[in-house]
């Protein structure tokens, strides 16, 4: 048993615990945002201040510029998601609610965001040090606009990102982030689920203004 008890504590003391903090915030600011809790964003906000010194220190330059873009995002999501939209009765409004894009538009957006990552991954790849250029530029570019498009509450957020989080997975095992790597398998299922979530939210918000036009 006192072997048992040694040896575990010589694992937890080789933990990253800097990065499992972090890791633990990211996930609860995941499964608050797909549940349309506003409390995601502060929980965003301490784990992105984290992660970027854990990023900048394993050479991921995107991962650790894109941190400091969720910075300001998550006090700005906060601040988006306090707004709230007029109704037909000037006195009266409702919450922010969830809202989905036509796909004419995202395909757009994923052509002009290829091509963006494929020139940025150019210039990372042949003038910084940092590892895996294209696949990191590739997960940063998308990963922007993904969080935009979560702070506006648009619906396919979340399809944007079970492809991010799954393409992540294998940057972060290669870069011996074992947690972020954990951090991320859950996120693809979160994402998931969260689509489906948001989908029966937004089905139902559409139910009931239909009710409310015609009454």
């Amino acid at each position: 048993m006192s072997e048992m008890l040694t040896s575990f504590i010589t694992y937890a003391e080789s933990l990253p615990w800097l990065e499992l903090v972090a890791m633990l915030l990211a996930l609860a600011y995941v499964l608050l945002a797909a549940s349309g809790s506003i409390w995601c964003w502060p929980a965003a906000l301490i784990s992105t201040a984290i992660y970027t010194y854990v990023f900048y220190d394993v050479l991921l330059l995107m991962d650790s510029a894109l941190s400091i873009y969720y910075l300001i995002m998550a006090v700005y999501g906060y601040w988006a998601w306090q707004q709230r939209t007029p109704t037909k009765n000037e006195d009266s409004s409702t919450p922010l609610g969830i809202v989905s894009w036509q796909l004419s538009f995202h395909v757009k957006a994923c052509l002009v965001l290829t091509l963006i990552a494929l020139a940025l991954g150019y210039i990372m790849a042949n003038y910084t040090p940092a590892d895996f250029p294209y696949l990191d530029t590739f997960t940063t570019v998308f990963a922007v606009f993904a969080t935009y498009l979560v702070a506006q509450k648009v619906l396919e957020n979340w399809l944007y990102w079970i492809v991010i989080d799954a393409a992540s997975i294998y940057l972060y095992v290669e870069k011996d982030l074992t947690p972020t790597a954990v951090l991320f398998i859950l996120y693809t299922f979160i994402a998931t689920w969260g689509y489906f979530k948001w989908r029966s939210l937004y089905s139902g918000n559409r139910i009931a203004i239909k009710h409310r036009v015609n009454s």
